[in-house]
């Protein structure tokens, strides 16, 4: 326990000593590492998950796995079960579910590399649990208690969301709902959070790089930051990728797709190939002057 230094307005000792000890670092060089499908977190190596926010066709996700593995990330991510804030679906939206996850599987098989994807019902954990590399729990299942234990219960690795009005506080009591089934895999993940201004109209959320440096000085799980969901906007992408590196992120997620304006879904924050190719060589330039770590 970091028993010597009081933790901020928002976290007191007691919340570290019976709220959430098990999220808690024992000492100041207490910090997670463990592997994913040979992928280690938390360690010398800042992992990239990349593809689109949704699996829209078997041919588009078979050909951005073949497209962000040359390129070197380490993760395919998209969602096959995708959720919106409103009920309501354009005519290009096409949620692909179970057939989704199938096709992220042939892309798994094919070209040889882990999937994230979101899992957003306690009735799909085994199927997307046959894919999946990692759970993405969603900000919206943040405070789902009952699904977060299920989850945990798995034994999947679990990257947990912050919801986009919770404090650090509230992100690592959902956190210690995973840590107390005994599942130790467990990654944090910074999505941006809801404010009175967020700097341009077609954004909702501001990235709170804040928020890394924050809770590493309490807890010793893994941080990853999402600067596309964040921004909501494909110019700030590289500004906020970068600017995550520096501020001591374990890994980066981020939105790719073939055709970024035509997307299905959110199309002002995906980036294509050659601006993710470009960013990523940034990103390890910057991680390995900074803290001697690697991407590629």
């Amino acid at each position: 326990m970091l028993e010597n230094k009081f933790p901020g307005k928002d976290i007191t000792l007691d919340d570290m000593k019976e709220k959430f000890p098990l999220c808690v670092k024992k000492n100041e060089n207490d910090f997670s590492k463990f592997e994913i499908a040979g992928v280690e977190f938390g360690g010398n190596q800042i992992p990239i998950m990349a593809g689109p926010n949704m699996v829209e066709s078997k041919e588009l996700i078979l050909d951005v796995a073949d497209n962000i593995k040359k390129i070197g990330a380490h993760f395919l991510r998209g969602g096959a079960f995708k959720p919106l804030t409103f009920p309501y679906r354009s005519k290009k939206f096409n949620e692909t579910r179970e057939q989704g996850i199938e096709w992220l599987k042939i892309a798994k098989n094919e070209f040889k590399i882990p999937i994230i994807t979101e899992v957003m019902e306690e009735k799909y954990i085994e199927l997307v649990s046959s894919v999946a590399d990692i759970l993405q729990i969603g900000s919206r299942n943040m405070q789902n208690y009952p699904f977060l234990t299920a989850c945990a219960r798995s034994g999947k690795p679990i990257m947990l969301k912050r919801h986009y009005g919770a404090s650090l506080r509230d992100w690592l009591g959902a956190a210690e709902y995973i840590l107390y089934e005994g599942n130790k895999k467990v990654i944090l993940c910074e999505r941006g959070v809801s404010i009175p201004h967020t700097h341009r109209s077609t954004s909702r959320f501001a990235i709170d790089l804040q928020v890394v440096p924050a809770a590493k000085e309490i807890t010793h799980l893994p941080i990853v930051v999402d600067p596309s969901h964040a921004t909501f906007w494909r110019p700030w992408i590289n500004s906020m990728s970068l600017a995550a590196v520096a501020s001591g992120a374990d890994g980066i997620m981020l939105e790719v797709h073939p055709d970024p304006e035509n997307s299905a879904v959110d199309p002002l924050q995906p980036i294509n190939y050659d601006h993710f190719s470009k960013l990523i060589k940034k990103m390890d330039v910057l991680a390995t002057s900074v803290y001697n770590k690697k991407i590629l």
